[in-house]
């Protein structure tokens, strides 16, 4: 075991604070301790710094087996200074249920050495210590286990057996997990009784680490997947009140939580409670819904509710037992307690360790008076002291007989059952070393296996137990966690009869853990149909639960799901939103594709756009054409001809830009739209801000001496409008270059469909084009209001005020609406204001004059239209 004269780092290790320690010591810093806290007191000694770890309960002999138990709850924290040698650890609080654990491995071996069968010829001693439920003690044990607890070793102690060949402990996951880490590379068996963290399966981390016990939780949870497998979402439990029924109901609990199976009512009794108590938890049951009982109660308490329930003839209850009394045959033979015909749960061997009372209860300090350990224990159990003569001193004729408590009580040995058959898996694999072993050598030479021997020969170890028990590893090391499900069935004589109807085996797939044959099984329903225990009935898709306030989770209202979520399978928890562009259908148990909406030309909106849009344009060609046959009479010829030819052609644009506003936006639409509106409105503008200035102009020109229609002529008038029409060509350019419109689909206006709108890009842009437009529309009207009394029979600039005042009414009202429009009104807002401002100046400018052309003619001369 001991290489090189490799003494263990003891010192450092009493240095290390439990709570800096992680859960897994790793190889490399063991490693590193071991090498590098050597002091060679010469070539051929090896000296140990710091002090040694002393076992409390030993007996040395040939083979020795090592134990590591929590015998005190805790340690005694002390702050080093790291200037000198830090004292021994002090640990408090005794653990009568851990003590307990180091007596039945002293009980084991005992019995052991007492067997003509088992290790013949062979004594097993042992090495207990104690953990202090500290990891740091933890790890100082295993490495006083692996080495002993000399001080000095030489090169003859490095040949020698090694100090143990397997370490039963410890309790705890955590500080297993590190003892496994620490004496894993040396290949040194550790088996524990009741560690049941999952992680210890793993063999690359812990290769020498074994097993009695499954994980802790393995009946509860199998209870939990029997109901769960029946369909029973609502149950009342009712429990022993002691460790064996707190903790069992506690993991079904936690279990039942997972699979989504509620506890109506959790009663709590023992044996020893008044009558008042059970007629109380019979009350419960009475008054429940649930219909389910699961009994995590041990026999003894039962017996009393039994006889209670008998006595008020309480049938329809399904009852779901522990390993505890579902196999009794003092409860199947009672005839009064046929009610629990029907019954089912799981079932494994009840563990009774002959001797083992007996053997507890002998315990006492004179065996062995300079053992503290045994005083203290004594001190504590009798609340009494050795030192003291009172009234409160031990005299050591107390009787441990005397007592009932975790000590002495050995009706629940489940736990203390695994420890007996840890040592004897470790005597059976020694057993069957020492045979290969000497079988394979020469007889008259006495040879001694070592550790990694044990290790080998322990994962293939088979043996049967004085309980039955058949106990074997797989290959991560773990016992196998099997139980029968057995069911309560009436037989043709009568009397209550076990059935085995199922299983529960951890070693198959987990799919594959409960099995159970439910055309055998026979229910307590007089009808023979499975028995319903629910909260509430079913939700169905398009639904979701909502949990009743203060109620458990299992009990819940179906409320349908809200508009744009569904829900697709029964008893959903909750409505799942559809994707963003999609859509809850009516049942809400599905998504569709939301509907797409756009003014379109197919709606009744769109059509009526349409229609005014080719009446707007007809009315200008009419009026183009009017104009155009009567193009050389005195009224067309006014105010110059061509503006008003160039003017009644923007307005056409006008009419014609509101179409491309209507239909599925693409990139090319809504790029034309905006800026064939913009550019079209400041031709039409430009023209009429020409005619106006035409006006103020033609007044001034009248004056005599007055030479200024000279400086605004036809070309000047073109030029003008073509430079005012060049701007917002420049300002639609540079929009359309830095950021243009593109279709967006827009999902925030409404969550049930989708608005598919022109995005702006950048809205900069679109205000500068309609703030310009705005611009050009108030200078023109405040000029046409300058000019609007001028002197002249047919003045014009009264009619462009009025036209201008409506264009500039339309757009004023128009841009709180557009901001404030949802959807595809926004897009109508926009047209309705093209529409109106160009109907407006169509009408204002150009009605007057049609009216003279075509029922007033003789108003339409020079003569007429020059009189004051």
């Amino acid at each position: 075991m001991i290489k090189g004269c490799t003494v263990l780092p003891q010192r450092i290790l009493s240095h290390i604070h439990t709570g800096m320690v992680k859960r897994t010591v790793s190889l490399q810093l063991l490693l590193l301790a071991l090498h590098g806290v050597l002091v060679l007191a010469s070539a051929q000694v090896c000296s140990l710094l710091g002090e040694p770890a002393f076992p409390s309960l030993s007996a040395e002999r040939d083979i020795n087996i090592g134990a590591i138990f929590s015998i005190h709850r805790n340690a005694l924290l002390k702050m080093h200074n790291y200037t000198s040698k830090p004292d021994p650890t002090t640990c408090a609080s005794l653990n009568l249920r851990e003590f307990k654990f180091a007596q039945t491995v002293i009980f084991a071996i005992e019995e052991i050495n007492n067997s003509t069968q088992l290790l013949p010829g062979i004594a097993l001693g042992y090495k207990i210590y104690d953990s202090c439920r500290s990891f740091t003690q933890t790890i100082l044990s295993g490495m006083a286990l692996m080495n002993g607890h000399e001080d000095t070793l030489s090169d003859t102690s490095c040949i020698r057996p090694a100090a143990v060949h397997a370490i039963v402990g410890d309790s705890a996951s955590s500080s297993t997990i590190g003892l496994a880490s620490v004496v894993g590379p040396f290949r040194l068996p550790v088996i524990s009784h009741f560690a049941t963290c999952a992680c210890l399966s793993d063999r690359k981390r812990y290769p020498s680490f074994f097993r009695t016990i499954p994980s802790d939780y393995y009946q509860s949870k199998a209870l939990v997947q029997l109901v769960k497998h029946f369909g029973w979402t609502w149950v009342g439990t009712v429990r022993s009140r002691n460790d064996y029924g707190n903790n069992g109901i506690a993991a079904f609990e936690e279990a039942a939580k997972e699979e989504g199976v509620c506890i109506e009512y959790t009663e709590a009794i023992l044996n020893s409670d008044p009558q008042e108590q059970f007629l109380k938890t019979l009350e419960v049951i009475k008054k429940g819904t649930a219909r389910v009982v699961v009994a995590f109660i041990s026999l003894g308490d039962f017996l009393p509710l039994l006889k209670v329930i008998s006595q008020h003839n309480i049938t329809g209850i399904q009852w779901v037992g522990s390993e505890s009394w579902i196999t009794s045959r003092a409860l199947a033979e009672t005839k009064g307690y046929s009610f629990l015909s029907g019954s089912v749960g799981f079932a494994i061997a009840n563990a009774k360790i002959m001797g083992l009372q007996e053997f507890l209860l002998n315990v006492h300090p004179d065996q062995e008076p300079k053992n503290e350990l045994l005083k203290e224990f004594w001190e504590t159990i009798f609340q009494c002291s050795f030192s003291n003569s009172g009234s409160k001193g031990c005299t050591g004729s107390e009787r441990l007989a005397w007592l009932q408590n975790e000590y002495t009580d050995v009706s629940e040995l489940r736990i203390v059952n695994k420890v007996y058959t840890a040592v004897y898996a470790v005597a059976y694999t020694l057993h069957n070393v020492l045979k290969d072993f000497r079988s394979s050598t020469n007889s008259s030479k006495r040879g001694w296996p070592t550790p990694q021997m044990v290790l080998k020969y322990m994962r293939d170890v088979r043996f049967t137990v004085k309980t039955g028990e058949e106990i074997f590893f797989d290959e991560s090391g773990d016992p196998v966690a099997r139980y029968d499900l057995v069911n309560w069935q009436s037989a043709e004589d009568g009397n209550m009869q076990f059935e085995h109807v199922g299983l529960y085996d951890s070693s198959l797939p987990s799919e594959q853990h409960l099995q159970v044959n439910q055309e055998h099984v026979l229910w307590a329903e007089k009808s023979g149909q499975l028995p319903v225990s629910v909260c509430s009935e079913t939700c169905s898709p398009g639904t979701r639960k909502a949990v009743r306030k203060g109620q458990p989770v299992c009990c819940y209202d179906c409320i349908p799901c809200a508009e744009g979520e569904i829900s697709n399978f029964t008893d959903s928890s909750d409505c799942f939103p559809c994707d963003l562009e999609y859509w809850s259908n009516e049942r809400k148990d599905g998504c569709v594709l939301k509907v797409v909406e756009f003014l379109s030309y197919t709606e009744i909106m769109g059509m009526v756009i349409c229609i005014f849009s080719f009446i707007g344009v007809l009315l200008t060609a009419m009026v183009y054409l009017l104009f155009y046959l009567h193009k050389e009479t005195s009224i067309v010829r006014a105010n110059n001809s061509e503006l008003s030819f160039l003017l009644l052609f923007s307005l056409s644009l006008c009419f014609l830009c509101s179409l491309t506003f209507i239909g599925q936006p693409t990139e090319w639409s809504c790029m034309l739209r905006h800026t064939m509106f913009g550019i079209t409105f400041v031709l039409c503008i430009s023209c009429v801000l020409g005619k106006t200035i035409v006006v103020l102009m033609a007044f001034k020109a009248t004056l005599p001496g007055n030479n200024v229609m000279k400086w605004f002529g036809p070309a000047q008038q073109r030029f003008s409008v073509v430079s005012l029409t060049l701007i917002q060509v420049i300002i639609c350019v540079l929009w359309l270059t830095i950021s243009p419109p593109f279709p967006y689909k827009n999902f925030s206006y409404y969550r049930e469909k989708i608005i598919l709108e022109c995005n702006l890009g950048s809205a900069l842009g679109f205000w500068a084009v309609l703030g310009y437009t705005g611009l050009l529309s108030i200078m023109c009207f405040v000029l046409a209001f300058l000019a609007r009394k001028l002197p002249d029979n047919f003045n014009e600039a009264k009619f462009i005020t009025f036209s201008m005042l409506i264009f500039c009414a339309v757009w004023l009202t128009f841009i709180p609406a557009y901001v404030s429009s949802p959807g595809k009104f926004t897009v109508a807002v926009q047209i309705f204001a093209i529409l109106a401002s160009s109907f407006g100046l169509l009408f204002c400018i150009f009605a007057p004059k049609c009216y003279i052309i075509l029922l007033k003619p003789e108003k339409n001369t020079k003569k007429h239209m020059m009189r004051k």
